[in-house]
């Protein structure tokens, strides 16, 4: 969903919300833009578009229950690294990929600490559920926590 150009609200609502990996209750109001959410005091979702630095937010995070990162094309990859410096800051809340998000990139996505998903094109959910699942173990750390297979072998 597109912002609507008022106060810089938009976002999908939690209807859109295909796959939600988390216990807590969604947010249930639209996010701000980044510009918008640095000027106000009493926002708590925001949307990262590409070419917004998501380090912005990190004073921040505490007030912060929703992260909404904009995937326009499959093919940008900056929302990766937004999802990123956002857990490896410590942010704990709802991180949520939106936009072209494809089969292929769920269970990459969900390794960079992605835990909610609102791709623009329903998924079939078997193909998804495959797609979580695929790789048992991974070669490095990322914000998952998944023990590497170095670990695993001499740990």
């Amino acid at each position: 969903m597109a912002d609507t150009g008022i106060n810089g609200i938009g976002g999908t609502s939690p209807d859109e919300v295909q796959f939600r990996f988390r216990e807590d209750e969604p947010v249930d109001h639209g996010t701000v833009t980044v510009d918008s959410f640095l000027d106000q005091s009493n926002a708590s979702a925001v949307r990262i578009e590409p070419g917004d630095d998501a380090r912005a937010l990190l004073p921040h995070l505490g007030r912060l229950r929703l992260v909404e990162v904009n995937f326009p094309v499959f093919g940008d990859g900056r929302g990766y690294s937004a999802a990123r410096v956002l857990r490896e800051a410590g942010y704990a809340g709802e991180l949520r990929a939106v936009g072209d998000v494809l089969i292929d990139q769920l269970a990459l996505l969900r390794r960079c600490g992605f835990d909610a998903f609102a791709p623009d094109q329903r998924l079939d959910e078997a193909d998804a559920a495959a797609a979580f699942a695929r790789w048992e173990n991974v070669y490095q750390h990322a914000a998952d926590r998944r023990r590497p297979i170095p670990e695993l072998r001499h740990g």
